[in-house]
C-alpha cells in the first residue's frame, strides 16, 4: 500500500493517533485533521485516496464534510460514528459514503474495508473509450462520472451513477441484490442488501417523470432492472 494516502478526520485523539500509527505501519501515508473544517481544507491540499470520516466534529459535523467531498471528489469515503441507527447509516450511503463502520473501531476491520473499498474503485476505473449510455431525457457517462437529465447535468454519488449506469448498460435484465453488491460494489464488500435498496431509492426519486419509455423497476422477490417499455 506505498504510495496510498489516508486522511483521518477525527476529533478524538487518541484513536485518531492510534489509527494513524497503526496504518503508517502498514506502509500508509497518514494525515489527520481534528474538526470538520480542517478535514476540508486538508481534502482539497492532501488529494487523499481515501477518506475516514468521523460524523461528530466541530465546526463542521461529517455529514457536511461528506457533502461538501461529493461536490468536487469522487474518491472513497469511510463514515465512522458511535451511531449504529439504522436511519444513520442509510443516510451516510444517501450523502455518498462508501462504507460505515460503528466505533469502537478496530484497526484490523478497517484495514480490510480500506482495502476492499480501494479495489472496488480502482477496478471501477473506466476505460478512456467509454460509451455515454443515453435513453429519452438521460445520458449516462461513467468516464466523465456525469449524468445529465433532460439535457442537464445532475449532482449524484458516484456509487448512483455506477449503479445506474449498470442496470441500464444491461437494460431489461434482472439483477438480485447479491448480484448488484457483487458487480457494482464488488465480491469483497462488507456491507449489507439495504445498501442497494438505499441507492436505488434516491436514483428513483432523480428520474420520476422523467419518461414513459423506461423505468427503474422492482421485480419483487428478485431484485432490479431497468426496463425499456413498449
Amino acid at each position: 500500500m506505498m504510495d496510498t494516502k489516508i486522511l483521518v478526520i477525527e476529533d478524538e485523539a487518541i484513536l485518531a493517533d492510534n489509527i494513524k500509527n497503526y496504518f503508517e505501519a502498514e506502509g500508509y501515508e497518514v494525515r489527520v485533521a481534528s474538526d470538520g473544517s480542517e478535514g476540508l481544507i486538508f481534502f482539497k491540499m492532501y488529494d487523499p485516496d481515501i477518506t475516514v470520516l468521523d460524523i461528530t466534529l466541530p465546526k463542521k459535523d461529517g455529514w457536511q464534510v461528506c457533502r461538501e467531498i461529493r461536490e468536487i471528489s469522487a474518491k472513497p469515503i469511510i463514515m465512522v460514528s458511535t451511531k449504529g441507527d439504522v436511519f444513520d447509516k442509510v443516510l451516510g450511503l444517501e450523502l455518498g459514503a462508501d462504507d460505515y463502520m460503528v466505533k469502537p473501531v478496530d484497526n484490523k476491520e478497517l484495514s480490510a474495508r480500506i482495502k476492499a473499498v480501494l479495489r472496488r474503485c480502482r477496478s471501477s476505473v473506466p476505460a478512456a473509450d467509454d460509451e455515454v449510455i443515453r435513453f429519452e431525457n438521460i445520458e449516462i457517462s461513467l468516464q466523465k462520472y456525469e449524468l445529465k437529465l433532460r439535457g442537464r447535468s445532475v449532482d449524484i454519488p458516484p456509487k448512483e451513477l455506477e449503479l445506474l449506469y449498470f442496470l441500464a448498460s444491461n437494460y431489461n435484465r434482472v439483477f438480485t441484490r447479491d448480484q448488484l453488491l457483487d458487480k457494482v460494489w464488488g465480491f469483497d464488500y462488507l456491507g449489507d442488501s439495504r445498501t442497494v435498496d438505499v441507492h436505488i431509492k434516491r436514483l428513483r426519486e432523480k428520474l420520476e417523470g422523467l419518461s414513459d419509455k423506461w423505468i427503474l423497476k422492482t421485480v419483487w422477490g428478485v431484485g432490479y432492472k431497468f426496463e425499456i417499455l413498449n
